[in-house]
């Protein structure tokens, strides 16, 4: 199964269902539209600075929709996080996903709140990867991950 490593705490909030889609500056390779992937959450250390930054935004009035995620499952949950960062997995397989077609960025941030201003630049957003029918991944599975998409076996040693 091929898996994708995202840094918690985005990689919890997929697996919970609160981050719909996945950003990254390039398209999903045709050859995975439609796949259920692996969704690995990363070695590196949690910063409670990013989650209180995530809880600022999500209850600030205008700055919910810049994180694209859905407040009545996020907020709670990035609430628990700031508290207890140390009981977040780290280099482990922590759900997965079917994976859709890419669109870019300023066709979806309707969806969380945004009006997309006039722009040049649309071409130089990130494109949203949706990503459906998530499974938690429970208990995780340590996995050493690696940057893009990379082959995750559930037999393999870590």
């Amino acid at each position: 199964m091929k898996a994708l490593t995202v840094w918690q705490p985005w990689a919890s909030l997929i697996a919970i269902g609160a981050k719909p889609y996945e950003f990254r500056g390039w398209p999903v390779p045709r050859s995975l539209i439609d796949c259920r992937i692996a969704i690995h959450a990363g070695a590196r250390p949690i910063k409670r600075d990013e989650i209180a930054d995530l809880i600022y935004r999500l209850r600030a009035p205008e700055g919910a929709w810049t994180t694209a995620l859905k407040p009545e499952i996020a907020l709670p949950w990035l609430e628990w996080a700031h508290a207890n960062p140390h009981l977040l997995p780290r280099a482990a397989i922590v759900a997965t996903a079917i994976i859709g077609l890419c669109k870019p960025a300023y066709e979806i941030i309707h969806e969380f709140g945004a009006v997309v201003g006039d722009s040049d630049r649309r071409e130089h957003m990130n494109r949203a990867w949706p990503l459906g029918s998530i499974e938690r991944q429970f208990p995780t599975v340590p996995a050493r991950g690696a940057q893009g998409f990379w082959n995750w076996s559930q037999s393999e040693p870590f």
